[in-house]
C-alpha cells in the first residue's frame, strides 16, 4: 500500500473526491457530516489499475484546522493538491502549498476538481496553480482534471496516481521504526489501538516498542496489527496501520506520540536547524509551534542568523539530522516557514561570541548531517550514536571511506576518533607519564583515573587502552608507565639486591622493620620492587622472595596431613609472624585449606 494525503482550500472537494475514488466515507465525525466540513483527519483506501493499493489521508482545508492538516501531511510521501475549477487558487491553497514545501514532499499530483461547474475556467485555473507552485518541488508534477459528480477524469486520475506512486523511492523495510500516532481509541476486549502511517521499518506481532510522548517513555508490545480492516502478523512500509498495544491505554496515547524501536533513536529537547522555506529566522517570534510527523510542540527560538537557529522544545522528540519541520507562529494560522534538523545534540553556547562561531560551523554542515563532522566536533564518538543519528549504516566498515568510515577517522572497537585528536591525546599522555617517571622513578605510573581526567574525555576501557597503545606506554595494575619502567629501581637497586641475597640463604627469615630501615627501604621502594617482581609482600609487613610460596608448599607436603600452624612454623623454620601470613596466602591461592579451627591440609 502507498499513502497519499489530500491538500487544498476548504470546500474544494477533497473529501468528495476521496469518496468518489474509494467508495468510502472519510469524514468520521457526525459534526463533519452535518456541516459538510472536514474537521479532523479522514482515512480511506482503494486498489489502483496498477494492482497497488492506495490509502488516502483526507485533511481539513479550513484555516482553523491547520494543525490537523499538518498532522495528516507530516508522515506521508505524496500529495494530491486539489484546486476547484469554479473558485481557483485561494488563501488556504497557499497555506497548504507552504506546508508541503516546508515538509519537503516532492511527489504528487495537481487535481483540478469540480470541472463540471466551470469547464471554461479549467485551463486558467490550472495555469494559475502551476504558477503558484513554481519554485516548489510540485512545480512539474502531472495534472488531472476531474468531476467527482459526473465521474469524468477519475479513471485517468487512478492511472496517474499509479505512475506517481511507482516513482516513489523504495522505503526501508528493515531497520528501526518511528511511527507517528494520529489517532488512539479502545477496542472492547482488545484494549488500546493507535493508528498512523508506517513510513519505514516493519511492525510485527509481539514486537517490543516504546511510546515517546509528553509523558515519560512507556514500554509496550504489539498485541495485533490491522491494515485495511484485515489482520496481519507483520506489516512493512508504506501503509496505514492500526496497532493494538499491550502496556498502555488509549487515554495515555495521543496524536503526536511516536511509537519507536527502543534505544534506536536520539531523543532531543534542543536542536539546531537550517531554514528551508519561508521567512528570515531572525524575524521569527520568540516562541513557535513546531510540527514534525503528527506532533505539534511549542519551542523557544534562538536565531543565529537568517538561515540558522536553535529550537528548545517543551518536550523531547525522536529526531535525527535531515528531519523536516514546519514552523508556525502561534499568533497566526499561516505557516511561518520550513526547516531541516542539523544537530540533535548541539553544544552549549555560554562564552562570548559562541553563537556567531557556531553559526559559521552550521553553515558547513550538509543537509542531513555528516558523520565526519560529528567525529571532528566531538573528537571521539561511539559508532552506535552515529547509527542512531542515521549518519552511518547498521554495519559500518572498519576503515576507509569506501567501507562506510570517513577519511582521517580512526576506528578503535566501537569508537570513531578523529586522527589528529588521537595524536594529540597520545602526545599529552606520553608527556604526563614521562614527567612523572622523571620526578619519581619509583612511582607505579600514572593511574588510569588520572589519565582520563588529564584527557578530559568520557572514557571506557577500549578508548583509553587505544590511547595508551598509541602513546607507546605499558599498563600494569591500573597504572600507565614507560616501557620497562617497572624493572628500574634506581637508588633502591643495591638495597633490594642485598635483601635478595639474604632471603636466598634463609627463605623464611623475613626482615624486621629495623632491618628494612637500615637498608633505606620504605613503602615506596618496596612497592616498586614488588611491581618489578623482585619481592613478595604479605600481610603484616612480611617481605619474602616471590619463590617463597612454592618453597613453603614443598616443606608442608612432607608433613602428616592435616597439620597445625605450629607444625607448619617448625617445618618452615620461622616465626608465627611469618608463618601465619604465609599460610593465609596459600589458602587464598587454593593451595591449602582449613580443615577445622586449628588444622590445615594441602589441596591435592
Amino acid at each position: 500500500m502507498y499513502v497519499v494525503a489530500t491538500a487544498g482550500h476548504v470546500d474544494h472537494g477533497k473529501s468528495t473526491l476521496v469518496r468518489a475514488l474509494t467508495g468510502m466515507e472519510p469524514d468520521r465525525w457526525a459534526e463533519e457530516k452535518r456541516r459538510g466540513l472536514t474537521i479532523d483527519l479522514g482515512f480511506a483506501w482503494t486498489p489502483l489499475p496498477s494492482g497497488e493499493d492506495v490509502a488516502f489521508v483526507d485533511v481539513p482545508g479550513h484555516e482553523r484546522f491547520l494543525g490537523n492538516m499538518l498532522a495528516g501531511l507530516g508522515p506521508v510521501p505524496a500529495v494530491c493538491f486539489i484546486v476547484a475549477a469554479d473558485e481557483g487558487w485561494q488563501a488556504q491553497s497557499a497555506d497548504h502549498r507552504d506546508a508541503i514545501a516546508a515538509l519537503g514532499i516532492e511527489h504528487g499530483l495537481i487535481v483540478i476538481t469540480k470541472a463540471d461547474r466551470a469547464p471554461e475556467r479549467v485551463d486558467a485555473v490550472l495555469a494559475q496553480t502551476r504558477a503558484e507552485l513554481d519554485g516548489t518541488a510540485l512545480a512539474g508534477v502531472p495534472a488531472v482534471v476531474v468531476s467527482a459528480v459526473t465521474g469524468a477524469g477519475l479513471q485517468d486520475l487512478r492511472h496517474q496516481l499509479g505512475r506517481v506512486l511507482a516513482a516513489l523511492p523504495a522505503p526501508a523495510v528493515a531497520g528501526r521504526v518511528r511511527f507517528w500516532v494520529d489517532r488512539s481509541f479502545t477496542v472492547k476486549g482488545s484494549g488500546a489501538v493507535v493508528t498512523g502511517t508506517l513510513t519505514a521499518g516493519t511492525l510485527a506481532e509481539n514486537d517490543r516498542l516504546e511510546v515517546l510522548g509528553a509523558d515519560s517513555p512507556r514500554a509496550v508490545s504489539v498485541r495485533a496489527l490491522h491494515s485495511r480492516n484485515r489482520p496481519h502478523p507483520s506489516i512493512g512500509p508504506t501503509q496505514r496501520v492500526a496497532v493494538n498495544l499491550r502496556g498502555t491505554t488509549a487515554e495515555e496515547s495521543h496524536r503526536g506520540d511516536a511509537l519507536v524501536t527502543p534505544g534506536a533513536w536520539p531523543v532531543a529537547g534542543v536542536v539546531d536547524i537550517r531554514r528551508t522555506t519561508g521567512a528570515d529566522l531572525t524575524e521569527a517570534p520568540g516562541q513557535l509551534l513546531v510540527h514534525i510527523g503528527t506532533a505539534t510542540v511549542p519551542a523557544h527560538v534562538r536565531p543565529f542568523n537568517a538561515g540558522h537557529a536553535r529550537l528548545v522544545f517543551e518536550r523531547n522528540l525522536p529526531l535525527v539530522p535531515g528531519d523536516r519541520l514546519v514552523l508556525r507562529d502561534p499568533g497566526s494560522r499561516a505557516v511561518f516557514g520550513g526547516a531541516q534538523v542539523l544537530d540533535v545534540d548541539p553544544p552549549e553556547l555560554t562564552r562570548r561570541g559562541a553563537g556567531t562561531r557556531h553559526a559559521a560551523y552550521l553553515e558547513t554542515v550538509p543537509d542531513g548531517g555528516d558523520a565526519r563532522l560529528e567525529v571532528v566536533r566531538r573528537g571521539a564518538v561511539r559508532v552506535g550514536f552515529l547509527q542512531r543519528l542515521g549518519l552511518v549504516g547498521p554495519e559500518p566498515g572498519a576503515s576507509g571511506e569506501e567501507n562506510g568510515n570517513p577519511a582521517n577517522v580512526r576506528v578503535f572497537g566501537d569508537w570513531w576518533v578523529h586522527a589528529p585528536v588521537m595524536d594529540r591525546w597520545a602526545a599529552r599522555l606520553r608527556d604526563a607519564v614521562e614527567s612523572l617517571a622523571g620526578s619519581d622513578p619509583l612511582a607505579a605510573g600514572l593511574s588510569r583515573g588520572a589519565a582520563a581526567a588529564l584527557l578530559e574525555v568520557d572514557w571506557d576501557d577500549t578508548l583509553l587502552n587505544a590511547v595508551v597503545a598509541e602513546a607507546g606506554m605499558e599498563q600494569q595494575g591500573g597504572y600507565i608507565r614507560l616501557p620497562g619502567q617497572g624493572a628500574v629501581l634506581g637508588p633502591a637497586e643495591q638495597a633490594i639486591a642485598t635483601l635478595e641475597h639474604r632471603l636466598l640463604a634463609h627463605p623464611f627469615d623475613a626482615p624486621e622493620g629495623d632491618d628494612l630501615t637500615a637498608l633505606n627501604l620504605g613503602a615506596k621502594e618496596l612497592a616498586a620492587a614488588e611491581r618489578a617482581g623482585r619481592i613478595l609482600r604479605l600481610d603484616g609487613s612480611v617481605v619474602l622472595l616471590p619463590t617463597a610460596p612454592a618453597l613453603a608448599m614443598r616443606e608442608l607436603a612432607r608433613l602428616e596431613q592435616p597439620f597445625t600452624t605450629s607444625q607448619a612454623r617448625q617445618a618452615l623454620g620461622t616465626s608465627r609472624r611469618v608463618a601465619i601470613p604465609m599460610l593465609e596466602h596459600l589458602d587464598s591461592r587454593g593451595w591449602t585449606r582449613r580443615v577445622d579451627g586449628s588444622h590445615r591440609e594441602i589441596v591435592r
